[in-house]
This record gives structure tokens, C-alpha cells and sequence, in this order.
């Protein structure tokens, strides 16, 4: 087909979803949903719901339309994809699309396929007018994404295709004899219904911090966006965290209800101990934070019964240990000696042999209490405690490491290239360095390897252009990094030359090109990017630093930026003679 004949199969298509608005208007002002109705031929709104309820978040809800004897083969595709779309909601319609044999062998369980709006209804060559004829039809769109069964939302490129076999029945129209299984959604058809929700579980080896796990959640009429966040919170992480995190909620908990009027009123069930202080404060920090990241019940007092009895007060802003990370003291290096960073510009050097000037050491990073600080050597990677009787000691021995990071229980970590082994120095221990099992990373070359203030995500770089996120998982049989997910890749002739976690969900990505450089910030649960402006910096980026809100860059002519709040400006904080802005941990 040609271009042409694609675009004017693109336009007969929405024209057609337009036109059909009009003819389900009174069927939409009889529906009384609550939420947003629309049909899923046309964006529609009658009402929305959910504005006003701390519980819950507008959304649109969709209605399909059965099947018309007058539809031709592009039609009827069209409407079974729409019936897709309002599946969720009202699960009989898109039944009558099917034949009795499709209609048995279809499931719409599975990931959902995601694809751009608009898409291309191919008919067969030859049609075939006979009853009961089968003919094929192919829809053709652009990949946009995967939704796994887990609700993990999955990035994905390039073209998407998928064959109809469709019949004519006796009276006109067509039903579809043969489909693939799952969902086709459209870009927008995600944007109605879903939301892109954070769930906090609890780190797995230390239990002291909460960990943030992404996922894409289906509203519904039914239920409140309150209801839908605990009742997912309450079954397994995604396959990212699996392994790599716990729960403060026993198995065979329930919600019984929630609702809200001065306070938001959570009522459980379940072999949940309430005699036990330390679950009561896990279990308040997971639904807080788990509502109020997605701006749900903010400001408001969270009261928990357990069987309708009370259990637990949680007031707003009552504690944020939670997500603490570290010390927010930027530093930078000068000469070799590591300097504090103030809010103005250059300040003095760190005390102990840190601050003193000295040739072959690189990589710096501190420890999350900013006590200790770790280099890299020609020999291995050395450690030096930030006081004035301090020394450099090599804690573990090698001359082709990765830069060393650190993890937020004391522990250092570093990747021994020579020997392919992950290695992870207890300085509390008194031991040596011991291995770390990383099966899938057999056989890679990694240059890069930087552990998130979580103390569950680990950001690993291999040779130039990809860049994986794994999770350290494993408990009582010791630790492991595993998981891995890709997260972003470049082509041939383009580098990373840095990365960088600035918070729990987020990794800067700096990259260059023969076209300049970028950098992007990247959410490591769904892959959302983006981009940082570089405009401002005048001369080559180096590394990347950053804490939440804060970011830092080195310029290769001994400059340090910083980003401005409007996060399209920087600002030189130290005009020369400066390099290797770093953070504790990440």
C-alpha cells in the first residue's frame, strides 16, 4: 500500500471514530457511571468523578459498541479494538465481535500490547463476499509499549502487526473467527484509564527503607484509586524487586473498606500482629507513602483498624526516615584532595589524607554517613576515614576494577573485569572482600557499576553504549545482583560517559555523540525520559553528580555546574581548577 493510500486509511479511520459519537450520545447520558464516560470512537465527556474525593483520581471510563451489520472489514477491526479498550469496564461487548469458536479459544488475559493511536486497517487483497469465508486482515501500528501481568510498564520500539481472520454472517457484517490473545491498546486508550502509580515496599537485607516499585494501574467505577493502590500493595513487587524487597503485610491480608471524611479510615483483616510495635510502624509507612506519592489522602491524617477495631494513627509528615538518604554535602576534587562544596562555590578541604593533595587516585566516593571515603588505585581501591588521623588502607586488591560504590548498610562493591567477579568489602568484618554471585553478568564487559541510596537498585553499565538495572536479591544463602532489565542502549558511534542515581526511581544518562552531547533523566520503573538542557554548559561534560533535586556537572576545562530549579538552566559554581563532583552514595 502506499503512503497515500495509508494516510487516507488513517483519516477514513478517525473520521469514522468521530462519526460514531454522535450516534451512542443518549446511551452516554444514560450511563451514570460517576467517572468520565466516553465512547471509545471519540473523546466525549459527559461528567467527571473523582475531582473532589481524596480517594480517588479522575479518569474516563469507556463504552463500546456492539458490532453493526453495515460495517465493513476495517469497521469492524476498528470497533473490536475499541471494545478492547473498554474491555475492563464492560467485558460483553467484545464477545459479540467473536465467533462461538473464537469466542472459546480467546483470552484476554496476558500482557497488553500498547501501540500509537494511530494505526492502519489493511484488507486482503481479494475480498471475499461468501458467508463464512475467512479473510485476513492485518493491523498494522507503531510498538509503544508492553503492560506485564506484574503491571510493570514496559517501553518498547518499532512496528507492531497482527492478523484477523474475520467472517461475513448472514444478515451483514462480520465477526472475527481468529485473534491473538490479550489486549491491544492504543497510546491513548492507556492514558484514559490507567495511571502510573508508585507502591513502597520494604528494603529486603536491612528493612530500614522503603523502596519504590512502579507500576500502571487500571482505574475503575467500582473502586476508589485508594482501594486499587492498597489491594496491589498487598500482592507480590514486580518481576524487577522480586526477591530483592519484603512486606510488613502478612499473607491473607484484606482491605474491608476505606473512606474518608476528616480522616482517611483504612479497615484490615488478617493475621496481622497488633501487639507487635515494630510491624505497626512498617505497615504505616508503606500505605503513607504508598498514598501519598500518588497524591492520594495527603494532608491527612491515615487511621488503621484491624477488624473494625483501631489499631494505628498515622498523622501527615510525621516521619520521613523512610526515604532518607544521606547527607546532602556535595564535594569535588582539586589537585587530588576532596574539598566540601558549599552553597556558593569552593570551601575547604576534608579532613585527613582525603584533603591533602595526591597523584593516582580517582573515583572518590563517600559512604552514606559521609564517614568513610573509597578510590580508585593503579593496584585496587584503597579507603580513608574523614578524620585527621585517617589513613589509606587498599581494601581490595586489583588492577582492573570498576569505580567503587557504596551501599547504604557500609559496605563497599566494585567489579573485578580481570577475573569477571562482583566483589563486596565489609569494613565492619575484618575480612576480606568476598564474591557476590551475578550469573548474567557471565561473559559481559562491565565498566560501570553504582548502587541506588535504596540499597536494592544497581545501575551496571557494560562497555560503552548499555546501561541495565539489577537488583541485589538473595537472603539467608547471602546476597546476589540479579534482575536485570535493560534500560537504555545507543547506537554505534555514540558513548555513555556517565551515570548517576539522583533519586530512588531515577538515573541521569550522560551520553555523547558526534552531534554534541545530552543528558537524560530516566525513570528506571517505566522508562520515562527526560532530557536535561546542556545549553548553558560551555565546554565538554565529563561526569555527572546528583541527590534528588540537586544535580552537578564537570566540565572538562575544570568548571562545576549546577542546575538551576527551572531545570533547564545551570549555574558555574567553581570556575576552575574542580572536577568529580560527587555525592554520598549513588
Amino acid at each position: 500500500m502506499t503512503r497515500t493510500r495509508r494516510l487516507a486509511a488513517a483519516r477514513r479511520g478517525r473520521a469514522w471514530r468521530l462519526a460514531t459519537v454522535f450516534a451512542i450520545v443518549a446511551a452516554m447520558a444514560l450511563a451514570g457511571s460517576g467517572c468520565t464516560v466516553i465512547p471509545v470512537t471519540g473523546p466525549l465527556t459527559v461528567n467527571e468523578t473523582g475531582s473532589n474525593d481524596p480517594l480517588s483520581k479522575p479518569f474516563q471510563r469507556m463504552i463500546a459498541i456492539l458490532p453493526q451489520r453495515t460495517w465493513g472489514l476495517e469497521q469492524t477491526v476498528r470497533g473490536l479494538q475499541a471494545a478492547m479498550a473498554a474491555y475492563a469496564d464492560d467485558p460483553t461487548v467484545l464477545p459479540q465481535y467473536l465467533t462461538p469458536e473464537a469466542r472459546a479459544k480467546w483470552n484476554a488475559s496476558g500482557p497488553v500490547t500498547v501501540i500509537e493511536d494511530d494505526f492502519e486497517v489493511v484488507p486482503p487483497t481479494t475480498a471475499r463476499e461468501e458467508p463464512g469465508q475467512a479473510q485476513k486482515v492485518t493491523l498494522k501500528g507503531r510498538w509503544v509499549a508492553g503492560i506485564k501481568e506484574d503491571d510493570s510498564y514496559v517501553p518498547t520500539g518499532g512496528p507492531w502487526e497482527g492478523t484477523f481472520e474475520l467472517v461475513q454472517v448472514q444478515g451483514g457484517g462480520y465477526r472475527v473467527k481468529s485473534l491473538p490473545n490479550g489486549l491491544l491498546l492504543t497510546h491513548a486508550d492507556v492514558a484514559r484509564a490507567y495511571r502510573a502509580t508508585n507502591l513502597y515496599y520494604l528494603n529486603g537485607s536491612t528493612r530500614d527503607r522503603l523502596v519504590v516499585d512502579r507500576v500502571r494501574l487500571r482505574l475503575r467505577p467500582t473502586e476508589t484509586y485508594a482501594h486499587a493502590i492498597l489491594q496491589r500493595l498487598l500482592k507480590n513487587p514486580t518481576a524487577a524487586l522480586q526477591g530483592a524487597v519484603t512486606t510488613s503485610f502478612p499473607p491473607g491480608t484484606k482491605i474491608l473498606s476505606i473512606r474518608s471524611d476528616e480522616r482517611v479510615v483504612i479497615n484490615l483483616s488478617g493475621p496481622i500482629d497488633t501487639l507487635d510495635p515494630s510491624t505497626e510502624a512498617l505497615l504505616k509507612a508503606q500505605i503513607r507513602y504508598s498514598l501519598n506519592k500518588n497524591e492520594i489522602a495527603k494532608g491527612r491524617v491515615i487511621e488503621i483498624q484491624v477488624d473494625g477495631e483501631p489499631y494505628s494513627i498515622d498523622a501527615p509528615n510525621s516521619d520521613d526516615q523512610w526515604l532518607d538518604d544521606s547527607s546532602d554535602t556535595a564535594y569535588y576534587v582539586s589537585k587530588g584532595a576532596v574539598h566540601y562544596m558549599g552553597k556558593d562555590g569552593p570551601s575547604a578541604a576534608v579532613p585527613g589524607p582525603a584533603g591533602e593533595p595526591r597523584e593516582g587516585y580517582s573515583g572518590f566516593a563517600l559512604s552514606k554517613d559521609g564517614t568513610r571515603i573509597a578510590a580508585k588505585t593503579s593496584t585496587g581501591i584503597s579507603v580513608a576515614g574523614l578524620t585527621a588521623q585517617g589513613r589509606w588502607q587498599e581494601v581490595i586488591q586489583g588492577a582492573k576494577l570498576t569505580l567503587p560504590t557504596w551501599h547504604r548498610d557500609g559496605s563497599l562493591w566494585t567489579y573485578d573485569q580481570e577475573n569477571a567477579v562482583l566483589l563486596r568489602y565489609d569494613p565492619s568484618s575484618g575480612k576480606a572482600p568476598e564474591r557476590v554471585a551475578a550469573p548474567k553478568l557471565a561473559g559481559l564487559d562491565v565498566t560501570r557499576l553504582r548502587i541506588a541510596r535504596d540499597g536494592v537498585r544497581v545501575a551496571v553499565m557494560t562497555g560503552e553504549n548499555t546501561v541495565q538495572i539489577g537488583a541485589l536479591t538473595g537472603e539467608a544463602a547471602g546476597p546476589m545482583l540479579g534482575n536485570f532489565q535493560l534500560l537504555t542502549t545507543t547506537t554505534a558511534g555514540n558513548k555513555i560517559l556517565d551515570v548517576a542515581w539522583s533519586d530512588d526511581e531515577h538515573l541521569l544518562v550522560l551520553v555523547e555523540s558526534k552531534a554534541g552531547q545530552t543528558l537524560n533523566e530516566i525513570n528506571v520503573g517505566d522508562g520515562e525520559v527526560v532530557g536535561v538542557p546542556l545549553n548553558d554548559v560551555n565546554d565538554r561534560v565529563t561526569s555527572v553528580a546528583a541527590l534528588d533535586d540537586r544535580v552537578l556537572a564537570e566540565a572538562d576545562k575544570g568548571q562545576i555546574y549546577e542546575l538551576n530549579q527551572d531545570r533547564q538552566t545551570w549555574t558555574v559554581k567553581i570556575e576552575s581548577g574542580a572536577g568529580s563532583p560527587l555525592f554520598p552514595l549513588g
